[in-house]
């Protein structure tokens, strides 16, 4: 019952009705769905009051975020309807929004589409009356990744204020970095960046600081996945070139402070982006953003419905 009242609070503090960017959300807003988020990792499973149906449209490949959605489905007593881009009507030539219509015209409540098309999403969201949650667009946005990164912030250092933030690598083409660097900034964080430098873009430059000084500031070292399928170039340099230059090995490990933390947003090329000995070493907390993954998924999905719906938990 404790729960269900703070939850109800919860909700009536949070206003978007998608959840697209992080730019569309307050600083009050995103506190109030992070708390929201540990209420939920602390609580027994909540049963939605009706049934209703969530859809994963996934037109990239994914891992962690799709069954991570999917966990939280379950978790909220949510139907999951199964769809296979590979053997969807989409392989037929039918555009998205016809897709997303027939999904809601069928009974979906909510849709989660992660796509390659960077803001899919304007061509929707005065179309259709059910909630989308942005499950990653091309190089723009990954708004779900971006508040299981802060829930592993809050978590570890119980503000955002202050703190020096280092995200390094594959800047240019990363959702995650896009999505991070504006919200962090946005909470009270100092957000550095680095990694090859033609992987930055001019407005990114003055925050750049090379790894041997990037391991030394940082707070939080946020490593990045190489993102070599939206690469129009290749890189330059192979794998080892480019761990000893802009990797964090071990010998770089050994310079953090004392209670820095290493976060990356997975899949992880070993011993490419982080040492293979580092990746669960005693600083990382990279297994902790995936199981923050499924709370902070649950308190989005319970939001949107909550918002749509008039409430889904009884």
């Amino acid at each position: 019952m404790m729960m269900q009242t703070e939850l109800e609070r919860k909700r009536k503090q949070l206003q978007p009705t998608h959840v697209l960017t992080m730019e569309d959300w307050g600083v009050t807003e995103i506190h109030n769905l992070l708390d929201r988020a540990e209420i939920l990792s602390r609580s027994s499973k909540p049963f939605p009051a009706q049934r209703l149906f969530a859809v994963n449209l996934f037109f990239e490949p994914s891992t962690r975020t799709k069954i991570s959605f999917e966990a939280a489905e379950r978790n909220l007593g949510l139907d999951v309807l199964p769809f296979e881009a590979d053997t969807s009507s989409v392989k037929k030539g039918e555009t998205l929004y016809d897709t997303v219509k027939t999904l809601e015209s069928i009974g979906a409540n909510v849709v989660v589409i992660r796509h390659s098309k960077e803001r899919y999403f304007d061509e929707l969201i005065d179309k259709i009356n059910i909630p989308i949650i942005n499950g990653g667009d091309g190089c723009g946005h990954h708004p779900t990744q971006s508040f299981l990164d802060l829930l592993t912030i809050k978590q570890e250092f119980g503000t955002f204020q202050g703190l020096n933030i280092v995200i390094a690598g594959d800047i240019f083409h990363s959702r995650v970095a896009r999505s991070n660097l504006e919200v962090l900034e946005r909470l009270g964080a100092h957000v550095f960046v680095s990694g090859p430098k033609e992987w930055m873009s001019k407005e990114l430059m003055h925050r750049y600081v090379s790894m041997d000084e990037a391991v030394e500031k940082a707070d939080v070292m946020m490593m990045l996945r190489i993102q070599h399928e939206r690469h129009a170039v290749k890189m330059v340099a192979g794998p080892a070139d480019y761990h000893e230059l802009y990797g964090l090995t071990a010998k770089r490990e050994k310079k953090m402070k004392q209670n820095s933390i290493i976060m990356h947003p997975a899949p992880i090329n070993r011993d490419v982006e982080i040492a293979d000995e580092l990746v669960e070493c005693a600083r990382s907390r990279i297994f902790k953003q995936m199981k923050n993954g499924v709370f902070v998924r649950m308190a989005l999905l319970s939001h949107v419905l909550d918002h749509n719906r008039g409430g889904i938990l009884q």
